[in-house]
């Protein structure tokens, strides 16, 4: 069997658990299987290095920042080979630019494009563990780029599916995908299985277990994905396509604190006026999730919706240079907001969830901001200081808890 197993800065934010992972996954090789680990960078140091460039410069340049993010991965690698060493197993660490994962040039947000895998089966035919960094690619330039954050999680998604591998294991400091984040909801309960789609829904919404284009990819190409503790060997939980989720009407409920609201005000009624607004933040790789128009009113409307804190002050710089392009008369924003989500392929089929979800928030005097739905997910905009109170309030409701 050829496995690849991910894990995540926590696992290896010292010697100790350095050497717990290289003897959990020697175990996996001397069964004769072939190995093929993922690492992030050690404990905080991606948040260390980031503050170190901005000690520097309050702008980096974003080619430059991911020329200085992606050494602290190499850091890990080479540690974890070592650690191999010392166990007497044949390990070698190689970097983005050594196995050639290539990648668009979005510095800060690149995407895998393809993965040349020779040098990789060749180490393994040799019978070494092969470990890779995480979160990095190459582009045409031959730059260095990163992948965003928790893009680890979609560095070992693209590997297991360009080697064909058996399975792909993402280890976390949590025992697998739960109803809502343990932390928040003590009583929250690990779920055995969550289907792709549901599982996708969770990470594009707060969830921290997974990568939301990690999901993406493993639907995409069928990987099979178990999510498990790199703490102890407690049963984890397998996201699979079709997955029953036990028929639970809800499998989870997620916040997102990472949100910020911008309303671009009194923009004229006409057509396109829309098309030139998203397609400018499109333009610059900014993501949009809720998206609110008011009913127009002399001629002028107004739109609000929401983007990621970290783009926050690159989406107003360009909304704000583009005014007369947009039409709008102001354009303001609103950082202290939260995300709170209830997602689960069983509401399609169930009547009254959003009026269960809102009964729920009313129940805490919790106010609702905006409000968008899917087929499987249900979303509000609330204030950020409401947030926990919101999850578990909401969680209780559906009666999650373990």
């Amino acid at each position: 069997m050829l496995i690849v197993k991910k894990f995540g800065g926590s696992s290896v934010a010292d010697k100790d658990r350095i050497f717990h992972v290289a003897e959990r996954c020697a175990e996996e090789y001397e069964k004769g299987n072939q190995v093929v680990v993922v690492l992030s960078a050690m404990g905080k140091t991606t948040d260390g290095l980031l503050a170190k460039a901005h000690e520097i410069d309050p702008n980096p340049p974003k080619r430059e920042l991911d020329m200085l993010l992606v050494t602290g991965e190499q850091v890990s690698v080479s540690l974890m080979a070592m650690a191999f060493h010392v166990l007497g197993v044949p390990a070698v660490s190689l970097n983005a630019s050594q196995v050639a994962m290539r990648t668009t040039s979005a510095y800060g947000s690149a995407k895998l494009k393809r993965i040349d895998t020779e040098r990789i089966r060749n180490e393994l035919d040799s019978r070494r563990i092969v470990i890779i960094t995480g979160f990095q690619g190459v582009n045409k330039y031959d730059d260095m780029t990163t992948l965003g954050r928790g893009g680890s999680d979609t560095t070992a998604v693209a590997l297991a599916a360009a080697l064909h591998a058996d399975a792909c294991e993402i280890y976390t400091d949590v025992e697998g995908v739960y109803t809502a984040d343990p932390r928040i909801v003590p009583n929250a309960r690990k779920l055995k299985e969550v289907s792709y789609d549901e599982m996708l829904e969770l990470a594009s919404l707060g969830a921290k277990v997974l990568h939301n284009r990690s999901v993406e990819m493993a639907k995409k190409y069928g990987v099979n994905l178990v999510v498990l503790s790199s703490l102890n060997r407690a049963e984890g939980t397998v996201v699979k396509e079709g997955a029953k989720m036990e028929r639970m009407l809800i499998s989870g409920v997620a916040a997102d604190k990472n949100t910020a609201r911008i309303s671009v005000i009194g923009v004229k009624n006409e057509p396109g006026i829309a098309f030139k607004i998203f397609n400018l933040l499109a333009r610059n790789h900014i993501n949009v999730d809720i998206i609110i128009q008011s009913v127009g009113r002399e001629d002028r409307k107004d739109i609000s919706f929401t983007v990621a804190r970290t783009d926050l002050q690159e989406a107003m710089t360009l909304l704000n240079e583009n005014q007369s392009v947009t039409t709008a008369r102001e354009i303001t924003c609103e950082e202290g907001v939260a995300k709170v989500s209830i997602i689960g392929a069983g509401m399609l089929s169930n009547p009254g969830v959003a009026a269960k979800m809102f009964e729920a928030l009313y129940s805490a005097n919790v106010n609702i901001k905006m409000i968008a739905t899917s087929e499987i997910r249900i979303t509000v905009l609330i204030d950020e200081a409401d947030a926990n109170r919101a999850v578990r309030t909401v969680h209780d409701a559906f009666d999650l808890a373990d």
